[in-house]
């Protein structure tokens, strides 16, 4: 179940996890990263050294990655920092997976931009794919969770897949988008209709001149 609980800390959790560190990638990353601060306020990259921690464990697993306990203690050895200051940091910011998630994590906003854009719309999509909010698919192929906004409420609703936004959805967009994936394709990210970015669906309504040059408009002013 996917949730704001740390896994519980089992032998066998020990087992898989008690040896953990970086790989070569990383570590060089991590040393990189501590350059940014200066000396006695390491403590400042626990929040980038968590997220090399969950993109690593999700290169070793084959998923979107999470952060078991003793994976969260080496990160607060690497930063001379307690290991509950480093579980406090993870635990409050919700891209931090506290629990095995899926190969694709799918996050949709309910808050209410979304929720009145068609929230429920995309929920049933996810649905009818055997998604079910909290849970992770018998396959190990997909999480699902419901979270509050993701920032992109002009384009409601919206979902965010691993690294990636998928917005101005319906349920037969979101049924393409969770179909494409599984097929291991690569779905269009961003908006899932006619627009660029955030701007108007069918293109400029004020300032139509700026989209086809550096138009003055300062001689109607």
């Amino acid at each position: 179940m996917a949730g704001r609980f740390f896994a519980p800390d089992t032998p066998e959790l020990r087992a898989e996890w008690g040896d953990f560190a970086w790989d070569d990638k990383r570590s060089k990353a991590a040393a990189d990263i501590l350059t940014r601060y200066p000396a006695g306020r390491q403590a400042s990259a626990s929040i980038p050294f968590l997220d090399l921690a969950q993109r690593q464990v999700g290169e070793m697993t084959g998923t979107q990655g999470w952060l078991p306990i003793p994976v969260i203690e080496f990160v607060a050895q690497q930063l001379d920092m307690p290991a509950i200051r480093v579980q406090e940091v993870a635990s409050f910011y919700t891209m931090f997976n506290l629990a095995p998630v899926g190969k694709f994590h799918v996050q949709v906003c309910g808050t209410t931009p979304c929720m009145l854009r068609g929230s429920d719309d995309v929920l049933a999509a996810c649905a009818k794919r055997g998604l079910k909010k909290g849970y992770t698919t018998a396959d190990g192929m997909w999480t699902l969770t419901e979270v509050e906004c993701l920032g992109a409420c002009a384009n409601a609703p919206m979902v965010q897949i691993n690294d990636d936004n998928y917005e101005d959805l319906t349920e037969e967009s979101m049924g393409a988008v969770l179909d494409a994936l599984a097929r291991g394709e690569k779905p269009k990210i961003g908006p899932q209709v006619e627009r660029q970015t955030s701007c108007p669906e069918g293109g400029p309504t004020t300032l139509k001149k700026m989209a086809e040059r550096n138009y003055d408009y300062r001689g109607q002013w």
